[in-house]
């Protein structure tokens, strides 16, 4: 996940001390965030990007606690903080905290469900009522007789990407029939798809509006997310999908693919064990 922000040094704050995160490496106006070895968010520091208007982009993207108890411990950090929140929600599947970084980027910190105990994911219900509020007392007392926590612990992932786009039918061209996601929930405006039956890794929703122009490179927001594929074979297969289907991407130095949606915001489409 690359972001492109305003100020390092601002949102390095806030990764590492509000968050958890580590910094694994910076240069000048670079930083590469991660949990021990993992690398999850690469920060880009550009003082001139603006904030984005109604057009194509970032919604938000999830961080995915490894437990319940570990949403809780960054909930401390976040009262601790004082860091402001813009809601919090229990969605069935997972406990969702939502707030934006210095750059007003959104982010969902969440913690899944035992799938076991998710709803039905197919029902017509599932999001007719929207999701119940979270029920912050219950999170917190969870943790509440532990010291306090500074880190986030190993196992950290990010869970999903959630974009704004101007045309549903475009990015599920792409995101289904291109990737090979399989389409979980479909509203009137909004999308969400997975692998192997996970409540979403991408959603796309149309709340900027239909039709708003794509994603532009000056602004603040999503440079790039990763998809990491499981071999040769699979990369090779979306690759020839996505060409079929007018995305074709480009080819990086490494091997990896480079594609962009109809609404322009770009995927790096990997091999490896596992990925953001």
């Amino acid at each position: 996940m690359e972001l492109t922000i305003t100020d390092l040094d601002r949102s390095l704050a806030f990764y590492t001390e509000v968050l958890g995160l580590a910094v694994l490496r910076r240069g000048p106006r670079s930083a590469t965030l991660g949990v021990g070895a993992e690398e999850l968010v690469v920060l880009h520091e550009d003082a001139g990007a603006r904030r984005p208007g109604r057009e194509s982009g970032l919604y938000h993207f999830a961080l995915l606690f490894p437990t319940r108890a570990e949403l809780a411990r960054v909930a401390m950090r976040l009262a601790r903080t004082r860091t402001p929140i813009d809601g919090a929600s229990d969605h069935g599947t997972h406990e969702a905290i939502y707030l934006a970084d210095p750059d007003e980027i959104g982010l969902e910190l969440a913690a899944d469900r035992p799938r076991e105990l998710w709803p039905d994911l197919t029902s017509a219900d599932f999001f007719s009522h929207g999701p119940a509020p979270l029920d912050v007392r219950s999170l917190l007392v969870s943790v509440a007789d532990e010291p306090p926590s500074q880190v986030a612990a190993p196992g950290l992932k990010i869970g999903h990407v959630h974009l704004h786009v101007g045309d549903l039918g475009s990015a599920t061209r792409f995101y289904r029939d291109g990737l090979g996601l399989s389409v979980m929930t479909e509203l009137p405006t909004a999308v969400f798809v997975s692998f192997a039956g996970y409540h979403h890794h991408v959603a796309y929703n149309l709340w900027r509006g239909p039709g708003v122009p794509g994603a532009a490179a000056d602004a603040v927001g999503l440079r790039h997310w990763t998809l990491i594929l499981v071999g040769e074979a699979e990369l090779a297969a979306v690759r020839d999908r996505l060409t079929a289907l007018g995305f074709a991407p480009s080819i990086e130095a490494d091997g990896a693919l480079l594609a962009r949606d109809g609404a322009n915001i770009a995927v790096r489409i990997a091999t490896g064990a596992a990925g953001d």
